[in-house]
């Protein structure tokens, strides 16, 4: 025989409805002993429509009037004041779902929404004790094995797993926003950490500042593949672990908006120029490839490799060529238009923080280096699913061009796939304040890498792709994206514009939940979207490899540990080199 999660007696009723709108009850509380026991973000439970169900709600504001009145005649008596001291208390709660003991021909069951309103009325309780325990135990037990996830403990029921449903959690994008010290990248671990026990997970990590490095060190229970942009320092002898990101994989956009000035009055001549040779050149490299095929369809778009030093050379031709006229050489059509353009892109190409992109090794010159790449990173199984990408070395101002090329790369993989063959992958963006500016206030360069960003959030699920957010300023972030993400790990937030635009991304009948992200214990978050059936306060599990993130002890260090003067001076010639290698 089936036993209900919510069992109450008649003496444990905590008063009655008095109001109902959309969203929100009002119930007047006729027992004061139980309301001490209420605090905000506290479950009720509302008697439904039948003995069998009840409305789940979650205390959002308890309030306690004080009036004077005349008693009653019979009630007066001699020497007693004439107005005597009345309160009312009233409790208002928001509308989540509804439990039901039977449903068919399931048991103890709660579903997110509310099928009817409340009436006038009806019967209020507490949810808390052993009620709660058995409540809080079902909200992950409908979820099959394979998709279950875990972060945590319930903060309302430490007893209770705070389970997530891990295809959701993915496939509808997420956010995980809180301020530096709040856990964060715990979190992040966390979370890879559960990923990497499956089969074949696909996690690609934008690693901003090295800190997801010990997750990839098998000698302490790492489980991950860690590769790094090529720096200054990689160009001569690259390691095994060294990404380059070569020029020609940039589209037309993304390569003008490095080198191309709008403000030139050439730069229309410019442009076109450069569009005109980088086809003729990637055709070139077709025919070498014997690629008839391709050649037929491909677009100066298209990621076939070319020659930078035959492009400059094509360009200086045109910059210096003259034309003839009737009485002989003229100024040429192109001449002289082109020289600002030849400058900048001269001064990319030696640029060695732009090596990574202008300086690739020979073999990333080579037809099959793609797909070579490819694989590597969206390989899974074997311990290879999850790849940090560490970003630490590339300088800030070229940042949105290296995770947006990077990000669009993976995306087009995967748009072109055969959708028989397409399996997910999810990236995660650290930091993601750095490189998804708000579009207002990005440049040329970063709107490009915006971009594909953005066509992931709106379009990406389509086909297998789905972002993490992860940034302590979600005010800072790109409205687009945030506004793409169904769910939501908010951990302590102190900024109150940065708790706005929590609140602007949640249904305004749960944004007054808001109010407790500044009280948020570190380790602690509040779970919102798809992926829970409720949302809910948990307090999250630590990961068995931390990442390399721990807030520094200033005043413990100050009182026991000297300044190592041969480091600075060892950090100062990785200044200089741009490189750690002499580390």
């Amino acid at each position: 025989m089936t036993v209900p999660a919510l069992q109450f007696a008649d003496d444990e009723e905590l008063g009655r409805v008095a109001s109902v709108d959309t969203s929100r009850v009002a119930v007047d509380v006729t027992n004061s002993v139980l309301l001490t026991r209420i605090g905000i973000g506290q479950l009720v439970a509302i008697q439904g429509s039948t003995e069998r169900e009840y409305l789940i709600a979650i205390t959002e504001r308890v309030n306690r009037s004080i009036r004077e009145e005349l008693p009653t005649v019979d009630e007066l008596q001699e020497g007693e004041a004439l107005l005597s001291i009345v309160h009312t208390d009233l409790l208002q709660a928001v509308l989540i779902g509804t439990y039901r003991t039977v449903d068919g021909t399931k048991s103890n069951t709660f579903k997110r929404g509310a099928d009817s309103f409340p009436q006038i009325d009806r019967s209020c309780f507490v949810i808390d004790g052993a009620n709660l325990q058995r409540f809080m135990g079902i909200l992950g037990a409908g979820l099959e094995p394979h998709e279950r996830l875990k972060l945590g403990v319930f903060v309302a029921d430490r007893t209770a797993e705070a389970i997530v449903s891990g295809d959701k959690l993915f496939q509808r994008h997420a956010a995980i926003l809180g301020s530096t010290g709040s856990g964060k990248s715990w979190l992040v671990a966390l979370i890879l950490e559960r990923a990497a026990k499956l089969r074949f997970p696909n996690i690609i990590v934008f690693d901003m500042h090295g800190e997801y490095a010990p997750l990839a060190n098998r000698s302490i229970g790492g489980f991950a593949d860690r590769y790094r942009i090529a720096g200054p320092g990689d160009l001569e002898k690259p390691g095994e672990e060294v990404l380059f990101l070569p020029y020609w994989l940039l589209n037309r956009d993304e390569m003008l908006s490095m080198i191309l000035d709008r403000s030139d009055q050439n730069a229309p001549n410019q442009a076109s120029r450069f569009t005109l040779h980088v086809r003729g050149l990637k055709g070139a490299t077709l025919e070498g490839n014997m690629r008839s095929t391709v050649k037929k369809t491909f677009t100066v778009d298209s990621p076939i490799p070319y020659s930078i030093t035959k492009l400059v050379e094509l360009l200086q031709t045109d910059n210096t060529t003259k034309g003839m006229g009737k009485n002989g050489p003229v100024k040429g059509e192109w001449e002289d238009k082109l020289t600002r353009f030849l400058s900048r892109l001269e001064a990319k190409i030696d640029d060695r923080r732009y090596g990574f992109m202008f300086s690739p090794p020979p073999d990333a010159q080579t037809y099959e280096w793609l797909s070579k790449q490819a694989i590597r990173l969206l390989r899974a199984g074997d311990g290879s699913g999850i790849k940090i990408i560490d970003f630490s070395e590339v300088p800030a101002d070229i940042l949105p061009i290296v995770t947006g090329t990077l990000a669009r790369l993976l995306y087009d993989i995967q748009f072109w796939m055969s959708s028989s063959s397409r399996t997910p992958v999810t990236l995660l963006c650290d930091e993601a304040h750095l490189y998804l500016p708000i579009r207002d206030d990005a440049d040329v360069v970063q709107r490009q890498a915006l971009g594909s960003f953005e066509r992931i959030a709106k379009e990406g699920r389509k086909y297998g792709v789905s972002l993490m957010v992860v940034s302590q300023r979600p005010s800072d972030v790109s409205r687009t994206i945030l506004s793409q993400c169904n769910n939501f790990l908010a951990l302590r937030l102190t900024n109150e514009t940065d708790q706005g635009v929590i609140r602007r991304l949640m249904p305004d009948s749960l944004s007054g939940m808001t109010s407790i992200l500044p009280l948020l214990d570190t380790g602690e978050a509040l779970l919102l979207g798809d992926a829970v059936l409720m949302p809910a306060r948990i307090k999250l599990d630590a990961p068995v490899v931390a990442p390399d993130s721990a807030t520094r002890d200033f005043w413990k260090e100050w009182g026991a540990r000297q300044p190592d003067e041969k480091a600075i001076s060892a950090a100062v010639e990785c200044l200089r080199s741009q490189t750690r290698a002499s580390q």
